[in-house]
């Protein structure tokens, strides 16, 4: 498979949007299967590593069966960069040829 124009399109739009929901929300509430399987992969990532300080903050809510996530400040600028220069990436390519 061939990366082509509408691909690196599709890609930088596709984190464009991501960037904003991320610069927009605060935080998000995971459900009681969200928060299981963010804490199986956490609990496989301490036994991978000795380092366990998270890049994110999970914090318990009222109830114990969901989770509150709040992503770091920087997070939404980045996606907002990369995918705004992969955006302009994709306009300067040539376009897809039609066969």
């Amino acid at each position: 498979m061939d990366f082509n124009r509408n691909r690196y399109f599709m890609f930088g739009c596709l984190l464009l949007l991501l960037g904003m929901q991320f610069r927009m929300v605060h935080s998000f509430v995971l459900n009681e299967t969200g928060t299981n399987a963010i804490a199986k992969i956490a609990t496989e990532a301490q036994l991978a590593s000795a380092d366990s300080s998270p890049d994110m903050v999970m914090d318990k809510s009222a109830d114990s069966k969901s989770r509150i996530i709040q992503p770091p400040h920087w997070l939404g600028w980045i996606l907002l960069t990369v995918g705004g220069v992969i955006f302009l990436h994709a306009l300067i390519l040539p376009p897809p040829n039609k066969s």
